[in-house]
């Protein structure tokens, strides 16, 4: 059984920096790819960034692009969220996920994933 736990969040001023973390227990991330998303009150749940298996190929929203910086350890255990230059509308709760499937590219589509975390509140302030 694959379980995903986040953690990291928390309150920070607009403009500060937060790094999530998403720990693996039943599986590590080594042959899958992983993502984050994040669902902000009232809307729906929105993808963030992917890794593929390998972690040569990142994807980005637009609106985080450039700020946040997905990764992994090297055992492959971990896989991390950093943010930078945070916003007021990054308020949301983020979401790790995985696939079931071994060898994903790091796709954007939410239903590719099959495994989900409990999330974590990232609250920015103005």
């Amino acid at each position: 059984q694959v379980q995903l736990v986040e953690s990291g969040g928390g309150l920070v001023q607009a403009g500060g920096s937060l790094r999530l973390s998403c720990a693996a227990s039943g599986r590590t991330f080594r042959k899958y790819a992983t993502s984050w998303f994040r669902q902000a009150p009232g809307k729906e749940r929105e993808f963030v960034a992917a890794m593929s298996w390998s972690g040569s190929n990142r994807n980005y929203a637009d609106s985080v692009k450039g700020r946040f910086t997905i990764s992994r350890d090297n055992a492959a255990t971990t896989v991390f969220l950093q943010m930078n230059s945070l916003k007021p509308e990054d308020t949301a709760v983020y979401y790790c996920a995985t696939e079931g499937k071994v060898y994903g590219t790091g796709t954007t589509v939410r239903d590719s994933y099959d495994y989900w975390g409990q999330g974590t509140q990232v609250t920015v302030s103005s």
